[in-house]
């Protein structure tokens, strides 16, 4: 008997692998006692062939074997007929039916996993201005240490829990609710200050999901809202209809846009960059409604000798109705207070200009971003495109689209630079720190072998969603990081003088998106494709980066129109994007990602960057918290556009703080004791202390003297009632 069960699991055991499509047969006797075990194997080098059907044959005659010595008591004649039928089984139909089935699967597995697998990134994460109930907005907020003991950290996991339930739930009903709106074409009537005061959100989150039929009721019946595509020639269209709590005194002094005077000729107004009298001319002319093409001699140097030429003078501001020297501000005035001035505009409306009257600036006047040497490796890199296969691969069970192998990289550099295969190895590293490709996982930063790497123009990312990459690489080299930031810098100065209002509140977004300025800038930002931001001062990278956030902003909302609500932000933040440095850059990951040193946005529970992140080495070392009072993303209550100068960073972004905090962003009540703060003050307060005593004394820091020292004394009496103001995320316009 022992010699007989050896034999019977080695027969089951058999070392013949286990291929697929195998089929096993087994039956259990009536006693209990025996197997009766038939291995029929399918597999064959030629399917046309009966090789695998010997092998089953003989697999088949010693299972007979055994079973005739230990089960002598059955049929040998049964034992024929079911090995008949298992060859039967094997040879017939039913094989090439369970072919057919094995393949199918295969196929149907194959796909699941090739699109499960595929290189789709998780979004980033981005604040959308949704608040979620039982989730903090930071870390601060918390009664617990940043640092818990194993015990204590055990004892928080249910307040997590709750947390994340809540999360989700408030996720999932703001996106239910967008997704009906948008399939309905109707919006709330107020889309900005639906979410703007936290009780209210709260309810409203509440029966949305307790009552579907009422929310459904509600949905039914919201005033329906035209929603067109952005066109920028006409006035970014805002509902002012806003409940009477969140209407401030500054908001109804606001008035509507108005159209400028038709007129058959033409203004020109010349200026420079801080001159006060060219402020005064513009501001004439805007309370005058006359449209008017101003040229900065400071964006134009060639304008100023054709000022000298036609003037006699290079002093700004100079006017000109038609060819009609009109002056400065003095002559202007001195007009005015004569009666002449009604007569001068009659003329410049009903009289066409002649061809002696000054030109508005042309396309590309002055531009200096196109110019440059040409890069030789570019030209390289064009025929090595045309050289190397280049297809979507499968790599450690994932797809990546448009990819190379660095082995067939390799082979092309040595062949085309006559290198040994060493030295074209260091070529191809030149050539990605050029930021012409890179590794699809990061992994390193070019190497010989089965590793796969993507040209930049090929990034499915930057072809989607990077909105200074119209044109794909550029052939030029490469200028330096501080001289494009300088010119960015003096685009958005002239910008923000000649086009946003003095306090910084109000953007004319209409004639922004038709200047020379504008066009210019967004030939600039092209430059920033392939540029080494390694080495960057903190003070430049800190003024680099909050004026192009604010830059991108006003970008942002030219190209896509100004979000109604938290889903449009998600994607306005989070998906509009720029390439620098061979890497891209969405608002949410400068924010949070380089100017807080990587730290999670509000409601977020991820960073913007994971350890292997190229953007991670771009970061600044530590938080920078006055930031928040420099990032202006086109909202009421954000803080005023500002440009921000490296030479003078810290001391600029101190004014900045002040004028945020002073003008309302903490308001004290002494007698009431309840201070009013800013909502920003609240979703960002990690960066400000971590407890909310200690952000309000960080924030007092910004306020007058004697109302800092009320607010710290009440404070320290522990009497002090702190309530946040709803967050108007209206147009700035």
């Amino acid at each position: 008997m022992e010699n007989e069960s050896s034999i019977e699991k080695n027969v089951v055991n058999s070392p013949t692998p286990e291929k697929e499509g195998e089929l096993c047969y087994a039956e259990k006797e009536d006693h209990g006692e025996q197997k009766k075990t038939l291995r029929i194997s399918e597999e064959s080098p030629n399917p046309g062939s009966n090789e695998g059907l010997d092998v089953s044959n003989n697999q088949v005659d010693v299972s007979k074997d055994l079973v005739s010595e230990n089960k002598k008591e059955m049929n040998q004649d049964d034992l024929n007929s079911q090995v008949a039928e298992s060859k039967e089984l094997v040879s017939g139909n039913k094989l090439d039916e369970s072919k057919e089935l094995e393949s199918e699967n295969k196929s149907e597995i194959y796909q699941d996993i090739k699109e499960t697998l595929s290189e789709d990134k998780e979004p980033e994460p981005v604040f959308d201005g949704t608040e979620i109930s039982g989730m903090e907005a930071s870390r601060s907020m918390s009664t617990h240490s940043l640092d818990l003991d194993t015990e204590t950290r055990g004892s928080a996991w249910p307040e997590k829990a709750v947390a994340l339930k809540n999360f989700v739930k408030e996720k999932g009903t703001v996106a239910v609710s967008s997704v009906l709106r948008v399939l309905s074409g109707k919006t709330d009537e107020d889309p900005h200050a639906a979410q703007d005061d936290e009780d209210k959100n709260d309810k409203g989150v509440k029966e949305a999901v307790d009552s579907p039929k009422e929310g459904e009721a509600k949905e039914a019946s919201q005033k329906p809202v035209e929603w067109s595509a952005w066109n920028p020639l006409n006035y970014i269209k805002i509902s002012r209809e806003e409940d009477a709590e969140n209407r401030t005194e500054q908001e109804e002094t606001i008035e509507e846009p108005v159209h400028p005077v038709g007129m058959k000729g033409r203004i020109i107004l010349y200026t420079r960059l801080g001159c006060q009298e060219s402020k005064e001319v513009r501001r004439f002319l805007h309370q005058k409604k006359l449209r008017f093409v101003e040229i900065n001699i400071d964006v134009y140097p060639s304008r100023k000798l054709e000022l000298e030429k036609i003037a006699g003078s290079s002093a700004v501001p100079k006017l000109f109705f038609n060819e009609v020297l009109m002056g400065g501000l003095n002559e202007i005035k001195g007009l005015e207070e004569a009666g002449k001035l009604e007569e001068k505009i009659d003329y410049v409306i009903s009289e066409a200009p002649s061809f002696e009257a000054p030109l508005p600036p042309l396309p590309g006047e002055d531009d200096l971003s196109s110019s440059g040497a040409i890069d030789e490796l570019a030209a390289i890199i064009r025929k090595m495109k045309e050289s190397i296969v280049v297809k979507d691969r499968f790599y450690r069970v994932r797809r990546f689209t448009n990819c190379f192998l660095g082995s067939e990289a390799v082979d092309f550099i040595s062949e085309d630079q006559y290198l040994e295969r060493e030295e074209a190895v260091e070529f191809g590293r030149k050539l990605a720190s050029n930021h012409f490709f890179h590794n699809v996982l990061d992994e390193n930063v070019f190497e010989d072998g089965n590793h796969l790497y993507r040209f930049l123009d090929h990034d499915p990312i930057v072809l989607s969603q990077c909105h200074n990459f119209p044109r794909g690489i550029l052939d030029v080299k490469p200028k330096p990081i501080i001289e494009i930031a300088s010119r960015l810098r003096f685009l958005s100065y002239a910008i923000f003088e000649a086009y946003i209002s003095e306090d910084g509140k109000h953007v004319d977004y209409r004639s922004i998106h038709g200047s020379e300025e504008f066009a210019r800038y967004l030939r600039t930002v092209e430059e920033l494709q392939r540029v080494d931001l390694q080495d960057m001062p903190r003070e430049e990278k800190l003024a680099f980066f909050i004026n192009l956030y604010n830059m991108m902003a006003i970008h942002g909302i030219l190209a896509w129109g100004y979000p109604v609500g938290p889903l449009e932000r998600r994607k306005l933040f989070g998906e509009f994007k720029y390439v620098v440095g061979g890497c891209t850059y969405s608002a949410s990951v400068i924010a949070n990602g380089i100017l807080r040193s990587n730290q999670r946005p509000p409601y977020n529970l991820i960073r913007p960057f994971g350890m292997r992140d190229r953007r991670a080495k771009v970061a600044l070392p530590y938080t920078e918290p006055l930031i928040h009072f420099a990032l202006a993303f086109g909202t009421r209550s954000g803080p005023a556009l500002k440009c921000y100068s490296p030479g003078n960073i810290d001391q600029e972004l101190v004014e900045a703080a002040r004028n945020f905090v002073r003008s309302g962003g903490l308001i004290l009540d002494v007698n009431a004791k309840v201070v009013s703060a800013s909502k920003l003050l609240k979703w960002y307060s990690v960066d400000f202390g971590n407890t909310e005593v200690e952000v309000l004394k960080h924030a007092a820091n910004y306020l007058e003297p004697s109302v800092s020292e009320e607010l710290l004394e009440l404070l320290a009496s522990g009497q002090l009632k702190v309530i946040y103001q709803p967050y108007d995320w209206g147009l700035n316009c």
